[in-house]
């Protein structure tokens, strides 16, 4: 009976199984049909995107010097894994020698009065010794500068002595030597700001010492301890022992493909940063990104031998590169993949436990500088594996009771909820390369990471479950991007269009909360305006995403002519929307006893309309990349927190809210539209701008040499 009983139970959840797949493709549905989704979530292993990391960074280590003659441990681990699993053309390019760097191969701090200490050492926390061409041997008393900021040096003889500070050890460094230092201990800004959580916690940051002096960051804790010291009245001596030399100064990436079907010369990129310098090594940001890559590949290869997926037409590039450096390499050396590559997902920081860090996954869509159709693609498969893996209480009676539906989960991993997130474009990745090139380009990230470039982003706070559900995401937007079928490119551009809906429909809605939020009747017509150029604005970004997608025809001259008809649609939308807030407008007006009055532009507005803008150099717009338009990327690469937009009022003068930093430094490289346009640009994407404030702003840039504000003929119209 127990074993009949046994068998009952086993024949009724196979049923329900099945009632449950048939029931799942009427509401989960993506761009693939759900037995290949089914196929890519029992596919993708988190268990070997962890196997990857513990190959890749199993901890954070000093490099002896010999690693510097051949490929990098990273470089060998992915060809390695990569040649096994069945890719094609795998090779380690290097595309920068000459000179030489510094490798530390001892460094020991020590604090020697009032008692014999070990502080750090290299070999325990690699991060901890941030200059890395200091050698010597040096002792000296230890002075306490708190913040470290300028004025905390006064009153202070540093001369010939350590400096303490809870500031940020490159800056501390800069003003200790002015005075005669021979080194600092200092934390950083993040680190500071993370104390609290994590007083264990090494920021990664690098100084270039001069001659007889070092520099060392160090934890939170160790600082507070020995500022209590100092505070106590006890003398501190300090002494540091550091040993680096010299090795060959090279650079390099890992490439890797899967070839298409040779029907067409298109191709699709997905990549990974392995390096930030070659001292820092991250296992979340951004080793996890490359461990995450190499087993999307593995697994579509895998079921593309099985007849699970079909064998792409487009050829897909594996990049595993030092972060944006690398990428801009490999266009240089393969500038025709500026017109071949049409898409190209990159992963940047992806394995970590969200719950852990605070985090969600996030979707880093492209700016509105750069519409593409590509959003769509990402974000539909995570939307999908995201609904699939939680309980719905909807489906608690008929589809898979107290449970997941489809359950994507990892033996050794966690069972958390998948928290992901589609936001606007965050830049300091290598999708901002991409889009520099020509190339449209999403990131996924998980943010925030508590331990990104610090001492403990290190495997343990890794989530195999995580690394399963980004691959089921990763791999189904790559087969679906590489595919290369009319029928995709079809449903590629239907689910623009729903989504394009979508998202004009948010901008009605904050178009109306402009207006819900006036106090007076002059505010109400600022808002209306402001309304009216937020709908208008999304308009025309969905236009261009639709027309992005003629590229996905295999007769792109075809694709053009399917898309364009979807144009007027779009039109057609943006004037019922138009309508909306227009009565929205003429009802709150009539409650305030004013005049619904149409508006007209503002003294302001007039001025900027007649400014065009022009890059010095040129005289005119600058070309985009490629022909599909860009801006230029960071002058340098600093992971996901970065300080790539900030500062684009310029040196000491007035700026834009942070988050208009970006697409105001593309539009502005870009040229060829007034001011007025810039600013209802730039308010339409995210929230309105005064347009005096952008006027200071592009006054100062002109002052600076940046940009040309140059008159131009009026327009007869001139009401908006």
């Amino acid at each position: 009976m127990k074993a009949s009983w046994l068998s009952l139970a086993a024949l009724s959840v196979s049923l329900t199984a099945v009632t449950s797949v048939a029931a799942q493709e009427r509401e989960d549905r993506t761009l693939l049909t759900q037995e290949q989704m089914t196929a890519i979530i029992n596919e993708v292993s988190g268990e070997r995107a962890m196997h990857h990391i513990l190959e890749l960074v199993p901890y954070q280590r000093v490099r002896p010097p010999e690693e510097y003659n051949g490929p990098f441990r990273e470089s060998r681990v992915i060809e390695q894994f990569a040649k096994e699993y069945g890719y094609s053309n795998v090779k380690t390019v290097v595309y920068q020698q000459g000179g030489m760097a510094y490798q530390p191969q001892q460094g020991e701090l020590w604090m020697t009065t009032p008692k014999l200490t070990k502080l750090f050492d290299v070999h325990d926390l690699a991060l901890s010794l941030s200059s890395l061409n200091a050698n010597g041997d040096i002792s000296a008393d230890l002075v306490d500068v708190g913040a470290g900021r300028s004025q905390d040096f006064d009153g202070k003889d540093v001369k010939g002595k350590f400096v303490l500070s809870w500031g940020a050890t490159g800056s501390v460094y800069s003003l200790a030597m002015l005075r005669g230092a021979v080194g600092v201990l200092a934390v950083s800004a993040i680190g500071y700001q993370r104390a609290a959580d994590y007083p264990n916690q090494i920021v990664s940051a690098t100084v270039n010492a001069q001659p007889g002096t070092v520099a060392w960051s160090v934890t939170p804790e160790v600082q507070h301890n020995l500022s209590a010291l100092i505070a106590r009245g006890e003398k501190i001596t300090i002494r540091s022992i550091v040993k680096s030399v010299q090795v060959p100064a090279k650079s390099e990436y890992v490439v890797a493909q899967i070839p298409g079907d040779g029907s067409t010369t298109q191709e699709v990129n997905i990549s990974g940063h392995l390096y930030e310098g070659v001292i820092k090594q991250g296992a979340n940001d951004d080793n996890s990104g490359c461990a995450l890559i190499l087993e999307i590949g593995r697994a579509y290869i895998k079921l593309i031998a099985e007849g699970k997926l079909p064998r792409p037409k487009r050829t897909i590039n594996f990049l595993f590169v030092p972060e944006i450096a690398g990428t801009n390499a490999y266009f240089q050396a393969n500038p025709d993949k500026r017109k071949t590559v049409i898409g190209t997902l990159n992963f940047d920081m992806e394995g970590i436990r969200v719950a852990m860090s605070r985090s969600f996954w996030v979707l880093q869509r492209t700016p509105d500088t750069f519409p593409s159709y590509l959003n769509d693609i990402a974000q539909s498969m995570m939307e999908y594996i995201a609904d699939v893996s939680r309980e719905r209480v909807r489906f608690r009676r008929s589809l898979s009771g107290y449970a997941p539906t489809q359950p994507v989960e990892s033996p050794r991993g966690s069972k958390d909820a998948f928290y992901i997130k589609i936001d606007k474009h965050y830049g300091s990745s290598d999708h901002v390369a991409y889009m520099a090139n020509g190339v449209p380009a999403v990131m996924f990230i998980t943010w925030p990471d508590m331990w990104y470039h610090s001492s403990e982003d290190t495997p343990d706070k890794q989530d195999p479950t995580q690394y399963k559900r980004a691959a089921s995401v990763g791999l189904g937007s790559l087969a679906a991007l590489s595919v290369g079928s009319d029928d995709m490119a079809a449903r590629i551009v239907q689910e623009n269009m729903g989504r394009g809906l979508s998202r004009m429909g948010e901008s009605h809605i904050k178009g109306m909360g402009y207006m819900a939020d006036a106090k007076d009747a002059a505010t109400l017509a600022i808002a209306y305006k402001e309304a009216k150029n937020a709908i208008r604005h999304q308009a025309e970004i969905e236009k261009a995403v639709v027309k992005s997608a003629s590229v996905l025809w295999t007769n792109v001259a075809d694709g053009e002519k399917k898309t364009a008809a979807f144009q007027p649609l779009i039109d057609q939308r943006a004037a019922s929307l138009m309508n909306e807030i227009k009565a929205a407008f003429t009802l709150q007006a009539m409650q305030r006893n004013v005049a619904a009055v149409e508006p007209v532009m503002s003294a302001d507005e007039k001025e900027a309309s007649l400014l065009m803008i022009e890059l010095p150099s040129s005289g005119g717009a600058a070309p985009a990349a490629g022909g599909r338009g860009a801006g230029a990327p960071p002058a340098a690469g600093g992971g996901a927190g970065g300080g790539a937009g900030r500062g684009v009022g310029g040196a000491g003068g007035p700026q834009l809210p942070d988050e208009f930093s970006a697409e105001l430094g593309l539009l502005l490289r870009k040229g060829g539209m007034t001011a007025l346009q810039l600013r209802d640009f730039l308010s339409g994407e995210f929230t309105p701008l005064p347009m005096n404030e952008v006027m200071a702003v592009l006054k100062t840039r002109e002052a600076q040499g940046a940009i040309r504000l140059v008159p131009v003929v009026p327009s007869k119209k001139s009401s908006k």
